[in-house]
């Protein structure tokens, strides 16, 4: 059976969602990965009232649409990271210029969209954790052990409340391994895990993208944490090094022509959507393939519209049968 292919609506949130989800379903889609902040999903609404759960999915269902996951990304990232004037629109304003105000926002928002999550009927939370040592990642002044120890165990500390909140709800949070984050890189995935002792709530929104710009192999990802790949984003990146250029982006913006790599409308990168495919039927990933579509040369409807076509070409079922099954004794 086909996955469902799913628009992550975060980069349309500017767009009311009785307007956006219309558009979702005349693109070709089968439903919605709700963002948490614009008006796509209230968290506090909907930690606290299974009806404004309810009316979410019913508007969601007449326009043919389901939902399967949220994510929340903002909130999330503010648990641990340094919180400067960077992150001041991911909290509400009266938090501007308050690290800490805005982490413990974060803290009690997060436990909040467990909450929702179970209200609305799902049982993913996608998101980031944010980083404390992200900024360590070139060794120069020296960084010592102990300094990212430290990180790790800060990350414990703050997640570990979080996490208890999502094992009451029975909901799965799913971290989206990308730079800036505890986990950016297959090791550091692995250091993560253990370092809140391999918990099961605590698992990947699986998102090529940010890998393949790295240098890693995002089928190999797949493969080493075939039992923690909660969700999958269906999105595109490409390195355009020229000699001029590095990975490190030379603090140019996105959509700057002179950067080393960028994101791409799906099928337009470098990533090889094939061979995740044929991973995730290896290790039985049955949930949906949610779009995150990100291109800054390319219209966004016209974007989320071939991307929603190349998923749905592109994924297709294992095989139940071996080919030559027929020539066995």
């Amino acid at each position: 059976m086909a996955r469902n292919v799913t628009l992550f609506t975060g980069q349309w949130a500017d767009l009311p969602i009785d307007q956006l989800a219309p558009k979702v379903k005349e693109f070709g889609y089968d439903g919605v990965e709700l963002a948490c902040w614009g008006d796509h999903f209230e968290v506090d609404k909907a930690a606290e009232s299974v009806g404004y759960c309810d009316d979410r999915k019913a508007m969601l269902a007449e326009h043919g649409l389901g939902c399967w996951s949220i994510s929340n990304h903002l909130a999330g990232q503010l648990v641990c990271d340094l919180n400067d004037e960077r992150s001041d629109a991911f909290a509400p304003e009266n938090l501007a210029g308050d690290p800490e105000a805005k982490r413990e926002w974060a803290i009690e928002t997060m436990k909040q969209t467990a909450r929702a999550a179970k209200n609305l009927g799902v049982s993913v939370v996608n998101g980031f954790t944010g980083s404390s040592i992200w900024h360590l990642l070139y060794s120069f002044p020296p960084v010592s052990d102990d300094m990212i120890d430290a990180g790790y165990k800060l990350f414990r500390e703050l997640w570990t409340p979080i996490l208890d909140v999502f094992d009451e709800c029975g909901v799965k949070f799913g971290l989206e391994v990308h730079p800036t984050e505890i986990a950016f890189d297959i090791h550091t995935a692995r250091r993560t895990l253990e370092a809140i002792g391999n918990r099961e709530t605590f698992g990947f929104n699986f998102d090529p993208s940010h890998l393949i710009w790295q240098g890693i192999d995002p089928v190999k990802f797949i493969d080493e944490f075939s039992d923690r790949i909660y969700h999958v984003h269906m999105k595109d990146a490409a390195t355009t090094l020229d000699g001029r250029s590095g990975i490190l982006s030379s603090h140019l913006n996105f959509g700057d022509a002179r950067r080393g790599w960028d994101f791409r409308s799906v099928g337009r990168g470098d990533v090889d959507f094939e061979e995740i495919i044929r991973a995730l039927n290896r290790v039985d990933y049955q949930g949906p393939l949610s779009v995150e579509w990100e291109d800054s040369g390319m219209d966004r409807e016209h974007g989320a519209r071939e991307s929603c076509e190349f998923v749905k070409n592109v994924d297709f079922s294992p095989s139940d049968v071996a080919f030559d099954a027929a020539f066995e004794e």
